[in-house]
C-alpha cells in the first residue's frame, strides 16, 4: 500500500521546513570574530606589578593569574599584542581612559566610579579587602581588653558575685546564734558571711570560721561543691572568649578600624571604602611602604586587597598577620576603553574559562589552598 501526497501539501511542507530553519538561524548567536583580524593591528596590554596577579619572573617575562588568563583568552582569538608596565594604579587607569592601552590586565577592582569612564569585562575573581596587623605589640592586647570590658564578661562577674553574696547571707542567718564570728549586728554578720562565702568559693580556706549549725554545714558543703564547678565553667568561658578574640584579631569589622591607626594605598579602592565608612587613614605610595609602617608601629593596621596582601605578607613580612575578616566584597576584571571591540570576545572567553579545569589549576598554582573565591 503506498501513500500519495499531492503537490500543494508537499509544497506547504517544504515551505514550513524552510521557515523553521530560518527561525533557528536567526536565534543562533553569531560567532564572536577575532578582534585582531577585524582591526588588523597590534594591541597594547597595560599592567602593573601586583603579585600574584601580575609580576615579572626571574627571566623578565610577565606572569601571574591575570597575565595567564589574558594569554589564555588571546590565543584562540589570534590577538597580536605587547605588554607594557604602567607603574601604578592611577597611571594604568589613566592609560585606559585615554586609549593609550587597549586593555588593562592586573588586579583591578570594578567600581561604579571607574565604570563611568571605562568598560570592564566579566569578573574573574571575587575577593575583598584584607587587614594586616602586627603580630606583637600593644594592639595585640586589644582583643583581651575588649573581652574584659565587654558586657557579657561584666554579667558573668556580677552573677558569680551575686551567688556568693546570697550564700553568705544564708550562712549569716543560719550561724548568727550558733557562731560568735557571725554575731555583733547585721552588718558585721553579713560581712563575715560574705567573706566566708568568697573564701570557700576560691578554695582558699573554707575550714576557718566554718559553719557550726547543721543547716549551715549542709549549705557549706553544697556551696563548696557548686563553687568548684562554677569557677571551672567561668574560667573555661573566659579562656574560650580570649582565644576567640585573639583568633579573630583586633579587627573584626569596619567599626574596629575607627579606634586604631589605619593605612591604605593611595589611589586604590581601599581609599574609597575607608572614606565612605568615615574611617581615618594615612596613605602610602606602595603597599610595601604601608606594611613597613605597620611593622615599625607607625600604624596599627594596613588595609589592602586581600589576595595581594596575603602574597606580600607571605613573601616579605612574616612579622605581620592577616586577620580573618574580609571587608568590602570586590570583583577583579580586565579594564577596557569605552566601546572597545574586545569587550564581547573577552566576556565570552572569560565565562567559558571560569568553568574549565584550566582555571582551577591556574588558581591553585598561584594561591594554593587559598585558591577558592
Amino acid at each position: 500500500m503506498s501513500l500519495k501526497i499531492d503537490g500543494p501539501r508537499r509544497l506547504a511542507s517544504v515551505l514550513m521546513a524552510l521557515a523553521c530553519f530560518g527561525v533557528l538561524l536567526a536565534a543562533a548567536p553569531a560567532p564572536v570574530p577575532p578582534a585582531a583580524d577585524v582591526l588588523g593591528r597590534e594591541f597594547v596590554v597595560g599592567t602593573r606589578v601586583s603579585p600574584p596577579f601580575a609580576f615579572k619572573s626571574d627571566n623578565g617575562t610577565w606572569e601571574g593569574i591575570s597575565i595567564d588568563l589574558w594569554r589564555h583568552l588571546a590565543e584562540p582569538l589570534h590577538l597580536r599584542y605587547r605588554i607594557e608596565d604602567r607603574g601604578s594604579v592611577q597611571d594604568l587607569l589613566a592609560a585606559v581612559t585615554s586609549g593609550q592601552v587597549d586593555v588593562a590586565v592586573a588586579a583591578l577592582t570594578v567600581t561604579a566610579e571607574r565604570r563611568k569612564t571605562m568598560d570592564f569585562t566579566q569578573p574573574f575573581f571575587s575577593t575583598g579587602l584584607g587587614v594586616a596587623v602586627p603580630r606583637n605589640g600593644i594592639t595585640a592586647w586589644l582583643p583581651v581588653v575588649r573581652t574584659f570590658l565587654s558586657f557579657r564578661f561584666l554579667q558573668a562577674v556580677l552573677a558569680l558575685l551575686g551567688i556568693a553574696l546570697l550564700v553568705g547571707t544564708l550562712i549569716w542567718i543560719f550561724e548568727r546564734h550558733e557562731n560568735e564570728h557571725y554575731g555583733g549586728g547585721p552588718v558585721r554578720g553579713f560581712v563575715a558571711g560574705a567573706w566566708w562565702s568568697a573564701v570557700a568559693m576560691t578554695q582558699a580556706g573554707a575550714a576557718q570560721q566554718g559553719p557550726r549549725s547543721t543547716p549551715g554545714r549542709v549549705l557549706a558543703v553544697i556551696w563548696m561543691i557548686a563553687s568548684v564547678v562554677t569557677i571551672a565553667v567561668f574560667i573555661a568561658g573566659i579562656t574560650s572568649a580570649l582565644t576567640t578574640q585573639r583568633l579573630q584579631g583586633i579587627v573584626r569589622n569596619a567599626n574596629d578600624l575607627r579606634s586604631i591607626r589605619v593605612g591604605a594605598l593611595a589611589g586604590s579602592s581601599t581609599v574609597d571604602f575607608l572614606t565612605e565608612q568615615r574611617i581615618g587613614f594615612r596613605t602610602y605610595p606602595t603597599a610595601v611602604a604601608g606594611l613597613r609602617a605597620a611593622q615599625s608601629g607607625r600604624i596599627d593596621a594596613f588595609v589592602y586587597d586581600r589576595p595581594l596582601l596575603a602574597w606580600i605578607l607571605r613573601q616579605d613580612f612574616p612579622q605581620l598577620d592577616l586577620t580573618p575578616v574580609t571587608l568590602d566584597p570586590q570583583n577583579y576584571a580586565f579594564a577596557l576603553p569605552l566601546n572597545s571591540p574586545l569587550r564581547e570576545a573577552l566576556d565570552v572567553g572569560t565565562l567559558e574559562t571560569l568553568e574549565s579545569g584550566w582555571w582551577e589549576q591556574t588558581r591553585f598554582r598561584y594561591l594554593g589552598r587559598d585558591s577558592t573565591n
